[in-house]
């Protein structure tokens, strides 16, 4: 009896079975959320100095793997990167542009003109034209430094309050509401091939929206540059409402310009009293009721997070079109700004990202709608 005869069929087939096995093990080990949705939009992430700085190798090697965008959480805030009037801080910043650079990344500046964050000297300028010496300054400074190496800026972050009106913030109490119109125009000049961006939460929200809209179309009519609009997406796992989102989505984009979501992040945690958007000045005090998973999780909340990201991204995807970019507020949980915010002292479970930097069920949900079969 010929041995061989016998056994090569059954052998061809184990052989098959363990190649197909191989490929499949290294196609899920080497898919990651920039790779699936690499035809749609970019997927990036905040970073904060430890990353910045590659203190970390385990989330170094994730923020590679995982994201193709980064957006610097707080470095290029005018509080920190020109604390004095005559003094820069540069230093984080060119390590900041030159990690996106050698990992291929496309590149956010973020912020050039907020009412928050400012240096102390801002609070004590008394005249308008010391106003808008500082910012033209700033502008000119910190956009002409990185000019070429930026891919897009947040010129104006923020400048809206709840109702669509304008916020009474130094640069309008001091230049009048003509003073978006000139740091766009600022921006433009000091590095013409970025797309600049106006950036601000609630805005998918109605009236909020409407003011978005407003400023958008006059700095339009003036002829002023803008290239998109970011929402930031700071939103509840309760409260989501998906029709304004993609209100804001299609209204957005029928301006002619690109819609992206630039600070995504979505709270398991109580939402306390009166609270609305991301407001940093708003503070509240501790309470258990206020942060009841302080040692875990539940499952029931992991999957209720895995469900509402999948509701969103499957709304981001049925708009891919009109959509540039999807940036998470942070690379995992114990990275992000709301385990402080609005309480202190709190545990939050945003991201799509453990505190061991491990994925969650609600990575694999925005995983599985590109690669599931």
């Amino acid at each position: 009896m010929n041995y061989y005869k016998i056994t090569k069929p059954i052998y061809s087939t184990l052989l098959l079975c363990a190649l197909s096995t191989h490929l499949s093990f290294s196609q899920n080990k080497t898919q990651s959320l920039k790779s699936a949705y690499q035809e749609d939009f970019l997927i990036g992430t905040a970073l904060g100095t430890e990353h910045i700085l590659e203190r970390n190798e385990k989330a170094n090697v994730l923020i590679k793997r995982e994201f193709n965008a980064i957006t610097p959480e707080n470095i290029m805030k005018s509080q920190l990167i020109h604390p004095a009037p005559n003094r820069y801080n540069f230093d984080l910043a060119d390590k900041y542009v030159e990690y996106g650079q050698k990992n291929d990344m496309y590149v956010v500046g973020h912020t050039l003109v907020w009412h928050s964050q400012l240096p102390t000297f801002v609070g004590k300028i008394k005249s308008a034209d010391s106003v808008r010496i500082f910012m033209t300054e700033h502008i000119n400074t910190v956009a002409g430094r990185y000019a070429g190496k930026i891919n897009s800026w947040d010129v104006v972050n923020e400048a809206l309050n709840e109702d669509g009106t304008l916020r009474k913030s130094v640069f309008l109490n001091k230049l009048g509401e003509g003073y978006i119109k000139e740091a766009f125009e600022l921006a433009a000049k000091a590095d013409p091939n970025a797309a600049l961006y106006y950036n601000d939460y609630n805005i998918e929200q109605p009236a909020k929206r409407k003011g978005a809209i407003e400023l958008i179309k006059k700095l339009q009519a003036s002829g002023t540059k803008i290239d998109g609009v970011g929402i930031q997406g700071h939103w509840s796992i309760k409260t989501l409402n998906l029709k304004d989102i993609e209100d804001s989505i299609i209204e957005f984009s029928q301006l002619g310009i690109k819609v992206a979501f630039t600070e995504l992040d979505l709270t398991v945690l109580p939402n306390p009293w009166d609270l609305r958007g991301a407001d940093v000045n708003q503070r509240f005090a501790e309470s258990p009721e206020m942060n009841p998973y302080k040692d875990a999780l539940p499952d029931s909340v992991q999957t209720a997070l895995a469900n509402r990201y999948t509701d969103i991204f499957k709304l981001f995807l049925k708009h891919r079109d009109k959509i540039s970019r999807v940036t998470f507020w942070g690379v995992n949980d114990s990275h992000s700004w709301l385990n402080g915010f609005p309480i202190r002292n709190r545990t939050n479970y945003p991201l799509l990202f453990d505190r061991a930097l491990e994925p969650k069920k609600a990575y694999q949900a925005v995983l599985n709608l590109k690669t599931a079969k």
